[in-house]
């Protein structure tokens, strides 16, 4: 409220000159001379302001109580400002500018404001509207991302079993068009696959995604430094958009998609209480219906509605999706083995043999097998469906001392063996015949020729001796020609030929096999029947 009775009391009660006037009230000397000025030209007196209240006084004076501009501004569309500041590259300035330009226009005698004007009465304007709506979002920009904590469910129509489902909801941050889909779970496969479609279904791709710090978002959570999940990185590679995670327990970060979730929860679970669904797709068909109601509900406070806004601001701003739609990948840690190969999903996958030892990550979709180290790719396969076992070899990642190594007949190895003892060829020809391939029995003839540099070939051709002679069929394995030798047990005798027989000794109790060869006569069984 303007200083108008102070600076009269002062005049007329107490006498001061206006300097005094100025110094006591902090007014400007030019408000004190026109507040004055006022007064004297309405004729009103002190007597008569004494007993008038500051805004009968500023009435008396003033045609707009409040203003201290004069009357005749011309007026401004908080709207439309409102609305253009979420357009990209649209500022103040820019909207003040192009404002006084209009005014200036319609000849009306009407002043414009001023920027700093302006920008206060745009912004007392847009304390009225809603907290969600005071945020200013560029269009195409940001989608929010988020889960209801709400949850639908569906019915097994066998069993009668009730499951929850969860909510998945996307919101776009300038015209707050929405989407909504039912998924199984918040794993990472359903999540990527939720937010694939969420981008499908406003056809682009924003700037920036902003989910939660949920796991399959967000592989290491953190307030300033979140670690992004490597698939959906990968998805944010694919798409060209860039993951800005809320921070922990901060839903004002996304306010956007908490308004959203609230709303789909009164539009779409609300409306749908009262319905059995048996699937997931009947549910899903349910909630696409509901959320293009929930879209073309005109705003309480601003023209349009969410499918108009997008259509005006975030459709033209969004980036066209790219043409091959996103491969959900695996991805997995792993070591070089000494044959430079990698174990993948029970499968082996070469890769070039100067990695052998080398930590490297395998990425895997359901037709290709990458092996990346250090973030470039060594090595790329198709994958392999085969029995469990088997391996995929390129030529190229051989050693050049083993260039010719699948064209190896297997008797160079077997040579090796036999220069360390005929027992040991035994086992290895054991070892080779129990795998399709040669290059599978590599690592076991390695173990044993370290172990005959370990313990000697003596030792190691008396304890491949004695495992051929205690194994099955299948032959004996390195591990149990290793175990002999560990316990020692290569210097033991070896069983004869017909077994190892179990000495009892005679006893009253033991009948021998002679027994069952003799033939029992008519009085025995009398007996035994008596």
């Amino acid at each position: 409220m303007r200083k108008v009775r102070e600076v009269l009391r002062l005049r007329f009660e107490v006498g001061c000159s206006q300097r005094a006037i100025q110094a006591s009230t902090g007014l400007s000397k030019g408000s004190v001379s026109d507040y004055l000025k006022r007064a004297a030209a309405r004729g009103l007196t002190w007597p008569e302001a004494q007993a008038m209240s500051d805004v009968d006084v500023e009435v008396r004076l003033f045609h707009a109580v409040g203003r201290n501009e004069p009357p005749g501004r011309a007026p401004i569309d908080f709207a439309w400002v409102h609305a253009e500041l979420r357009r990209p590259g649209v500022t103040l300035l820019l909207l003040c500018t192009e404002y006084q330009r209009a005014a200036g226009a319609r000849q009306d005698g009407a002043r414009p404001y001023q920027y700093s004007q302006f920008c206060d009465l745009y912004n007392a304007w847009s304390q009225t509207l809603a907290y969600s709506m005071r945020q200013v979002h560029r269009a195409g920009e940001k989608l929010f991302i988020d889960y209801s904590g709400k949850k639908p469910h569906v019915v097994d129509p066998k069993t009668g079993e009730v499951t929850e489902v969860e909510l998945f909801v996307a919101v776009l941050g300038a015209s707050n068009f929405t989407y909504a889909e039912a998924t199984r779970s918040q794993k990472k496969a359903d999540f990527v696959a939720s937010t694939i479609r969420a981008l499908e279904y406003i056809g682009g791709v924003p700037e920036l995604l902003v989910p939660d710090q949920l796991r399959s978002a967000v592989s290491g959570p953190d307030r300033y430094d979140p670690e992004i999940n490597p698939t959906y990185l990968e998805l944010a590679q694919h798409y060209g958009f860039a993951v800005i995670p809320a921070r922990p327990h901060k839903p004002k970060d996304k306010a956007k998609v908490e308004g959203g979730a609230l709303l789909a929860q009164r539009w779409i679970l609300a409306c749908l209480r009262n319905r059995t669904f048996f699937s997931l797709d009947d549910l899903n068909a349910a909630i696409a219906e509901l959320l293009e109601k929930l879209n073309a509900t005109p705003f309480q406070k601003l023209e349009g509605c969410r499918r108009s806004a997008f259509e005006e601001l975030d459709r033209p701003a969004l980036r066209p999706l790219p043409g091959q739609r996103f491969e959900s990948t695996d991805w997995q840690k792993g070591k070089v083995h000494v044959d430079y190969h990698v174990e993948f999903a029970d499968r082996f996958y070469s890769v070039p043999c100067a990695l052998i030892g080398a930590h490297v990550e395998v990425r895997a979709t359901t037709s290709i097998v990458e092996i990346l180290f250090r973030g470039q790719r060594v090595a790329s396969h198709v994958r392999s469906y085969a029995r469990k076992g088997t391996s995929v070899t390129c030529e190229a990642h051989r050693p050049k001392r083993h260039s010719d190594y699948g064209q190896w007949p297997p008797e160079r190895m077997l040579s090796w063996a036999q220069s360390i003892g005929p027992s040991v060829r035994a086992v290895v020809e054991k070892v080779f015949a129990r795998y399709p391939r040669p290059e599978l029995g590599y690592r076991p003839f390695l173990a044993l020729t370290r172990d005959a540099k370990t313990f000697g070939k003596e030792r190691l051709d008396a304890a491949c001796a004695r495992a051929l002679a205690l194994s099955g069929p299948w032959g004996p394995t390195r591990k149990s020609v290793h175990a002999i030798l560990v316990r020692n047990l290569d210097a033991a005798p070896l069983p004869d030929d017909d077994g190892m027989q179990l000495s009892l000794g005679a006893h009253d109790n033991i009948r021998g096999a002679d027994y069952f060869d003799q033939k029992a006569d008519d009085s025995d069984y009398r007996r035994h029947d008596s």
